[in-house]
């Protein structure tokens, strides 16, 4: 299905500001498409021969093509189109309805045809019309005409009148639909020029009687009602006024009595003069209770997380105290490894107590096993960590084996490679590389390719570490827990490059 940005791209040549007007309105046409209870086709003109459509600036003419740009369905009704339809060239008869309506910039609706009627609308930016949009309404499939649809209709009229005057959609107005976002189908509510309420669906009756409001709704000043069911001493949004009167096309939301309500405002022109305004209201109470556990489940996770790391803190710090008191020196050794390694892990846990979600920017993690590795087992050398590529972000279950692989290889090549005494034969200064190549693999699965290389005095023998070692046997266990495989090589002329590939979790996106 080709996008409204495809469209435009691939077959006009609109200026960029025509461009962004079309998206914006596109963004916000939902509204009228509801009210309407209409299917809405946005014809956008080109010239054919061109794949870039007309010359930027300049006004359709008969001999420019149209093609159909974006196309809306109404929520409150039955579709007239059942098929995707975008991009699609017009019939004969349509075009010259399109070029007419384009060249005089006035809206036009054709005597109905069968149980079919069309109103062309053409879409003014700056003064000129840019595009033709269609409202297609199944006159048999109707709804029956009650309150609710005249007084539907009668704003969709409005609106649609704002379109073919350049009014609508509102400059620096929010469009599309949040999270939240009140919807024609959540509540109508029309305000008069003084910001009365002339109508009211039942679903905005509803949500006004849920905020307190007992009283006659229509007739009634809804700032008013809204402002006088406010707890004392609350801190107001400094947009409720202008959204509650309808003189400002924004958004806000109220909190009392234990209910969430959404409100958006449409002020309705004509000719320039506000002549009343739209308000769409929504109950989010449910919603926000939702958000309300989300936060406080993500609180609690890091709190976990963060109580992890300092137990695990805790621990290494009781490892290192009791590896002083050791006299063999291999237990000392052993306790020594162990705290360190449990102080890697730690690290990871302390990444994931300030994040949102269970995903870990490695590479600040990189660098941090890095700098403290290389310090603790250079042994007086003087050795530098340095790395290069990037990780990107991984789930907290590759996370966690990953640090523990690559604080085993750095500290194996700072503690190895180097000696404080060049007699030794071993350099005294030197750095290790960690460098990461992240890709797609041909099955689409996340490969990571991490390689951990320094200017040590190399492999004994020129030969891998033996499998006996617990260092290795941990890589080893580690990297197969991660569907993956490790190598040794010597470098030239000297000093050691550990290679290996994993296979990541994928990591949702973000949103």
């Amino acid at each position: 299905m080709s996008t409204l940005r495809d469209v435009l791209r691939q077959s006009t040549g609109l200026p960029g500001a025509d461009v962004e007007w079309l998206h914006r309105l596109v963004g916000d046409w939902q509204i009228v498409a509801d009210l309407s209870f209409a299917d809405l086709t946005l014809w956008v003109p080109t010239r054919p021969g061109t794949p870039d459509g007309p010359v930027p600036g300049t006004v359709a003419t008969p001999s420019h093509g149209w093609v159909l740009a974006a196309h809306a369905r109404p929520s409150t009704g039955p579709n007239f189109y059942h098929e995707d339809v975008v991009g699609e060239a017009p019939s004969a008869g349509r075009r010259m309805l399109l070029d007419e309506v384009l060249e005089q910039a006035l809206p036009r609706t054709p005597t109905d045809v069968g149980y079919t009627r069309e109103q062309y609308v053409p879409v003014v930016r700056a003064g000129h019309p840019i595009a033709v949009l269609v409202r297609h309404t199944d006159l048999q499939s109707l709804r029956q005409q009650g309150g609710l649809e005249v007084n539907y209709l009668q704003i969709a009229q409005s609106l649609v009148t704002m379109i073919a005057q350049g009014t609508f959609p509102a400059e620096g107005s929010p469009t599309g639909v949040g999270r939240g976002t009140p919807r024609v189908g959540d509540g109508v509510v029309r305000l008069t020029a003084e910001g009365r309420i002339e109508y009211a669906s039942p679903n905005a009756v509803s949500a006004l009687r849920r905020l307190g409001h007992t009283d006659q709704v229509t007739g009634a000043d809804l700032s008013e009602i809204v402002t006088s069911q406010l707890p004392p001493g609350i801190v107001v949004d400094e947009a409720m006024p202008l959204v509650l009167t309808g003189r400002a096309p924004w958004g806000t939301e109220i909190e009392t009595r234990g209910i969430n309500l959404t409100m958006r405002s449409v002020p309705l022109l004509r000719d320039g003069t506000r002549t009343g305004a739209l308000l769409l209201m929504r109950d989010v109470s449910e919603l926000r209770r939702r958000d309300r556990e989300l936060l406080s489940k993500d609180a609690t996770i890091r709190e976990i997380h963060h109580r992890v790391k300092n137990n695990l803190q805790t621990v290494a710090a009781l490892l290192r105290l009791q590896s002083r008191r050791m006299e063999d020196t291999g237990a000392k050794d052993a306790l020594q490894e162990a705290g360190r390694r449990l102080a890697t892990v730690a690290l990871v846990h302390d990444t994931l107590s300030h994040s949102l979600d269970e995903t870990v920017d490695f590479d600040d993690v990189a660098v941090r096993i890095g700098r403290a590795t290389v310090e603790v087992a250079s042994r007086g050398a003087s050795v530098l960590a340095r790395h290069t590529g990037t990780f990107g972000r991984l789930r907290a279950e590759d996370a966690t084996p990953l640090a523990m692989v690559l604080a085993e290889l750095v500290h194996n090549a700072a503690e190895h490679g180097y000696d404080v005494d060049p007699a030794a034969g071993a350099p005294s200064r030197g750095e290790v590389v960690v460098d990461a190549q992240r890709r797609r693999g041909p099955a689409g699965e996340e490969l990571l390719t991490v390689t951990v290389a320094d200017d040590g005095q190399g492999l004994p023998g020129g030969k891998a570490p033996a499998r006996t070692g617990l260092g290795v046997q941990i890589v080893e266990a580690l990297i197969a827990d991660l569907r993956g495989e490790i190598c040794w090589e010597t470098a030239e002329p000297h000093g050691t490059v550990v290679r290996f590939l994993v296979r990541l979790r994928s990591v949702p996106a973000e949103s």
